[in-house]
């Protein structure tokens, strides 16, 4: 264990909300573009990947470990050349993970450069996993042809409804909580792992909104929350949507919490990531309605 508290490869701690500046900081110097490695991400989704982390020198180790599957690492954060670090975890991951292929999950075309001279492992695409990104002013202004059904939705929208937004605070958490609760019973959770884990990591955002440093809106009807997001920048150039939730009975709410959060807020933000579709075809045609300007694309890289 080194000074500080900091564990040292091979050792591995739980990450835990007290790490949040330290891992934020490594992150931020790094400048990611895909969306996983945020603390707000790796934290909210901790429980469900069973997620751990470490340094291995100048660089940050995270191995997930979901039940029923395989462990596998996300791409080290730190300066190039990663190189010896994705050796040295993948050669461990062989060697002490009992698995048959050790991989590094979520890694980008920076990673793959970087690992070009490395003969022991490969790349495959993971295109379920790339991230979407549009133009902020896109989607503020849902401007041109390629918008016009996204604008008639918020013309819609703001014609049939007296609404407000209103920037989130945590004295609304409640209320957010409980816009969660009516999309679960209507997308029936219970039943559905994914949904089922999706809903813990919204609330731990929700619990942990001001430690965690999220920005978020609101869209109040008739004076109760009926949809609420939350995201933060995800490098200087990008913010990136963790989370958006409302009612699906009511037409246009989704166009309309995207659009006044991304005007209220990420006006001056060039670009905005709204993460994967994990291959889901609904979610895969909700965010390419949006228009990406670009895809981030991911990649598997497999020790041979």
């Amino acid at each position: 264990m080194e000074t500080g508290g900091i564990p040292k490869f091979p050792d591995f701690k739980p990450i835990a909300i007290e790490d949040r500046d330290t891992l934020h900081e490594a992150i931020w110097s790094f400048q990611p573009e895909t969306s996983e490695p945020t603390f707000t991400n790796l934290f909210m989704w901790r429980s469900h990947y069973r997620t751990v982390w470490c340094r291995h020198d100048d660089r940050l180790l995270f191995l997930c470990r979901p039940e029923g599957q395989p462990p596998y690492f996300l791409p080290p954060v730190g300066p190039s050349s990663r190189l010896e670090a994705v050796h040295d975890a993948l050669a461990w991951l062989r060697d002490r993970g009992h698995v048959r292929r050790a991989v590094v999950e979520r890694a980008d075309s920076r990673l793959v450069s970087e690992l070009k001279d490395l003969p022991s492992v490969v790349a495959e695409r993971t295109p379920d996993q790339d991230d979407y990104v549009y133009r902020s002013e896109d989607l503020i202004g849902l401007s041109g042809r390629k918008f016009h059904n996204k604008k008639n939705h918020l013309n819609r929208f703001l014609k049939n409804h007296r609404f407000e937004y209103v920037p989130f605070s945590p004295s609304h958490a409640d209320a957010c909580t409980a816009v969660l609760e009516k999309w679960c019973a209507i997308r029936d959770c219970g039943k559905n792992p994914v949904l089922k884990a999706e809903k813990a990591a919204v609330l731990e955002a929700l619990a942990h909104v001001e430690t965690l440093k999220l920005s978020g809106g609101m869209i109040f009807i008739d004076g109760a929350v009926e949809a609420f997001t939350l995201g933060e920048l995800l490098n200087r150039n990008t913010a990136v949507i963790h989370v958006e939730k409302a009612d699906p009975r009511i037409p246009e709410l989704y166009t309309a919490i995207n659009q006044q959060f991304c005007e209220k807020q990420w006006g001056a933000v060039p670009f905005v990531n709204r993460e994967q579709d994990l291959g889901l075809p609904g979610l895969r045609r909700a965010k390419l309605s949006y228009n990406p300007v670009r895809m981030v694309e991911k990649y598997r890289v497999v020790l041979e």
